[in-house]
Formats: C-alpha cells, structure tokens, sequence
C-alpha cells in the first residue's frame, strides 16, 4: 500500500484506460424475450422487464439496453463488447462468469448483482448504486468506479490491476484475498473497508485516507491502541 502525495501520480500508479464505446446507429429491440447463447448485435433494449428470463452464454455487441427490469435474470457467462447499460435496475441479477469489454454501465440501480468469476476490462461504472456486488474471484483490468455508491461490495479472491474509485463510495468493502496493482483509492468520496486491509498492497491511498484507516491497520496488526 503507498501512500502518494499531490503531484506524485506518474510515478507511482497508472492510470485505468477507459473505453471508447461509438456506438453504431441502433435498430429497435422487437422480438421477444431473451434467449440462451443467443446473439444480439447493434440492438437497442430500452424500458424492457426481463425479470427472470434466461441469456445465459448470450452475446450482446454494440448494443444499449436502458430503462430495463433484471430482477432475477439469468445472464451467467453473457459478453458485452462494447456496449452502454444505462438506468437497469433490479435484484439478484446473474452475471457469473460474464465478460465486460469495452462497456459503460451508467446510473445504475442494482442489489445483489452476481460478477463472481466474470472479467471485466476497460469498464467505467459511473453513477447509481449497487448493493452487495458480488466480484469474489473476477479479474478487473482498467475499471473505473466513478461518482457510484457500492454498499458491502465482495472483491474477495479477485484481480484488479489498473482500478480506480472517484468519487465513489465504498461502504463496509471486501478486500480479503484481493491482489492489485496500480489500485487508486485516494479520489475515493468513502473508503470503509470491513475486511481484507491487509490485502492492500498495491493500492495507492491519500495521507488523510490512512489517519481512517489506521484503528483497521492496528487491529491487523495486534496493536492496541491505548490512551
């Protein structure tokens, strides 16, 4: 864990590269509900209830879906490439094993959402909330969480290298087992972290992010901290 001052940025960690989605002129979603391995190319979904339907393995390329119910809905193992989801909402969302590349996810409102084992690479999160995010044992390569609220997110035995959180709350986090590197955490707006601060070798926090942290890093340690 490094603790980098102003101006000490380039040297220290690098930067996520984000994604460049141009997306191409969409055709309008008319058929009916999702299929397994199903593959949707240039399609817009907007203000669909896909409530418990199953795309398990399906491939979404150059694609929006916006305004859309996923409450329940079986995505295990989909691809999105280079693609926006924008304003979903829903509960229990399953997305095991899926891989994000080249996607904005923006203004969501998700709880329970499944990323266990997925692989997202040059992904922005920006906006919304998520509760309970589960990415125990995914990989992140150039992610951004931005301007998000993440309540208890589960990172547990997962990669992230090149992961930045700006403006972003993190609330009672999971980092047990985590490996990063060139992890930056200083523009965070929250940083609590339940467990797993002694997995935070390769991040890069601010000197008043380590003043918070410090009771965490004592306990981790054995110290007591007596007056």
């Amino acid at each position: 864990m490094a603790i980098v001052r102003k101006g000490q940025q380039r040297d220290t960690v690098k930067a996520a590269r984000r994604p460049e989605v141009r997306l191409p002129e969409l055709a309008a979603w008319s058929g009916g509900e999702l299929e397994p391995d199903g593959d949707y190319d240039g399609l817009e979904f907007a203000d669909l209830d896909w409530a418990g339907q199953e795309g398990v393995g399906a491939r979404f390329m150059d694609c929006a879906v916006r305004r859309c119910a996923l409450d329940e809905t079986g995505l295990a193992k989909a691809r999105f490439l280079d693609s926006v989801l924008e304003g979903v909402r829903g509960v229990g969302t399953d997305l095991s094993g899926a891989s994000l590349r080249d996607v904005e996810l923006v203004d969501a409102r998700l709880g329970g959402v499944q990323l266990h084992g997925a692989v997202l690479e040059r992904v922005v999160v920006r906006g919304g909330k998520i509760d309970y995010l589960n990415l125990r044992k995914a990989r992140l390569r150039d992610v951004v969480f931005e301007a998000c609220v993440l309540v208890e997110p589960d990172f547990g035995g997962a990669v992230l290298e090149r992961v930045e959180f700006r403006d972003c709350a993190l609330r009672g986090a999971d980092f047990s087992g985590v490996r990063m590197t060139d992890v930056d955490l200083r523009a965070a707006a929250e940083l609590g972290i339940a467990r797993g601060v002694d997995a935070l070798a390769g991040a890069v926090i601010s000197p008043a992010q380590l003043f918070d942290l410090a009771p965490a890093l004592a306990a981790q340690l054995g110290v007591r901290v007596v007056a």
